[in-house]
């Protein structure tokens, strides 16, 4: 869960390339 949550952080930062390449790999 917190992998989760660090993406869905980075992705609010600006940085949605980050945190979909974490979430993808997460799921």
């Amino acid at each position: 869960m917190n992998d989760l949550h660090k993406a869905g952080f980075v992705n609010i930062i600006g940085n949605p390339n980050v945190g979909k390449s974490t979430l993808m790999n997460a799921l």
